[in-house]
């Protein structure tokens, strides 16, 4: 046990410490090598309680000293079990202790580098030439603006037109446009026919009527000759 709490706190054989402290690192592993080397004393001391208390129901009542023995080793090594159960849960808060302070260790160190580099990275800057600096940004983003608004302003190079004279011819095609537009909405226009004239056209003389008739007449007598 000695040896072991030796190995614990860094002692010597003389009894001596080792000099400087160890590192957190380095107590840590320390204390779950302690808990890894009491976890198998107690699977050994399991086994041995088992050991014991099987020789006891051997010997019963053939042979009851052996097996008084056997039961008063049994309970030394019970006792010795409940002993390093208390030393693995003393052990076990000491190393979260450890690591949880550990753990903030490094998170100070790190937040101090990131601070010290913070610090050196405002050492070159001067409040007042940050403001000039900015004032500048801003005049040439203005005077920017300005030259862009003044680019995209159309110009007319010399030429120059009267601007009542364009809306008046704009709205005379408007006007034609429209003019158009109901004009294929209403249809071609009807074109009317030409006037009946009133003069009365002269009927055929009596006399050349007569002599048609007869004509018909010989005609048909001429034709009934020819069937006899």
């Amino acid at each position: 046990m000695s040896g072991l709490l030796g190995k614990l706190f860094g002692t010597g054989a003389g009894g001596k410490g080792a000099g400087k402290g160890p590192s957190p690192q380095e107590a840590i592993q320390r204390l779950r090598d302690t808990e890894e080397l009491l976890s198998k004393k107690q699977e050994f001391l399991e086994k041995k309680i088992e050991q014991e208390l099987a020789a006891a129901r051997k010997h019963g009542t053939k042979n009851k000293r052996a097996a008084l023995q056997a039961l008063k080793r049994k309970k030394r090594y019970e006792k010795q079990l409940t002993q390093i159960d208390g030393t693995l849960s003393t052990i076990e808060f000491q190393r979260e202790a450890l690591e949880n302070a550990n753990t903030n260790t490094e998170v100070l160190k790190s937040m101090g580098v990131a601070a010290r580099a913070m610090k050196a990275a405002h050492d070159n800057m001067d409040i007042d030439k940050v403001d000039e600096l900015m004032q500048d940004i801003a005049e040439q983003q203005e005077l920017a603006d300005e030259i862009s608004t003044a680019i995209s302003k159309p110009v007319g190079f010399g030429e120059e037109f009267d601007e009542d004279e364009l809306m008046a011819e704009l709205e005379e095609l408007e006007q034609e446009e429209l003019d158009k537009n109901l004009l294929e909405i209403s249809g071609p226009e009807t074109v009317p026919l030409p006037n009946v004239p009133s003069i009365s056209i002269p009927s055929k003389p009596a006399g050349k009527k007569k002599e048609e008739e007869e004509d018909d007449d010989m005609k048909e007598l001429e034709s009934w000759a020819q069937t006899m």
